[in-house]
């Protein structure tokens, strides 16, 4: 009996190196690859969406817009196309969120400096407080790389309107007034078609690798 096990044993390793080969094909074959979906309005949490926009259930993009950055230049969708880039909501006098969301911002931005596929975009909720020269002073501050990352100001409503109403990520139902406040930590994902593609805690290191790694996928999408 040991004879033959001994006489067959090579036969018996090649087999089980094929199976295992062709188990592995079969796996790769059969196992989707993961896609990012894509946001409409309706997909996501009611408190997190103008009521305007609530039930939009397919075609949603980011409203085009005109602001001024932190070197006082105009920055617009025409800058951002056939980018994708990472979008978010901050302002400069914030103690609590707003540092860390920025050290994430940072840290992104430094992850992927040489991919110029990818640009990052913050908006300022106190335009009013953050002007051109305070924006560039926190950019020299925070370390921002001027041809990757634009901090915006510009006008309120403007502002208010594009968290709520395209990028769905602020909670509140206010107008944008004088005592409106959007304050939140969300990054959220934004591709070439202008379409989001996920949303992220800011606040949260292992959501910022998730959307680095969010943002490779997205690029092998685009191939």
């Amino acid at each position: 009996m040991l004879q033959f096990f001994s006489k067959y044993k090579f036969f018996a390793v090649v087999l089980f190196v094929l199976s295992a080969i062709i188990i592995s094909i079969i796996y790769s074959i059969l196992k989707p690859n993961r896609v990012l979906p894509v946001y409409e309005p309706n997909m996501v949490h009611t408190e997190l969406v103008d009521s305007t926009v609530q039930y939009v259930r397919k075609y949603h993009k980011i409203d085009d817009f005109s602001l001024i950055n932190q070197n006082g230049k105009e920055v617009t969708q025409k800058h951002y196309e056939d980018k994708i880039y990472v979008a978010d909501f901050f302002f400069t006098t914030c103690q609590t969120i707003c540092p860390i969301m920025t050290g994430h911002m940072k840290e992104i931005q430094d992850r992927l400096k040489n991919d110029n596929e990818v640009l990052l975009l913050s908006h300022s909720v106190t335009p009013q407080i953050d002007s051109v020269a305070r924006l560039k002073e926190y950019a020299i501050s925070k370390g921002v790389d001027d041809n990757k990352w634009n901090l915006v100001t510009g006008d309120k409503k403007q502002i208010y309107d594009l968290a709520r109403k395209s990028y769905l990520a602020a909670k509140s139902d206010g107008d944008g007034g004088r005592y409106d406040m959007v304050h939140t930590e969300n990054f959220v994902l934004i591709d070439k078609k202008k379409r989001i593609r996920g949303f992220y805690d800011g606040t949260n290191p292992e959501d910022v690798d998730r959307l680095i790694d969010d943002i490779a996928l997205l690029k092998e999408e685009n191939k």
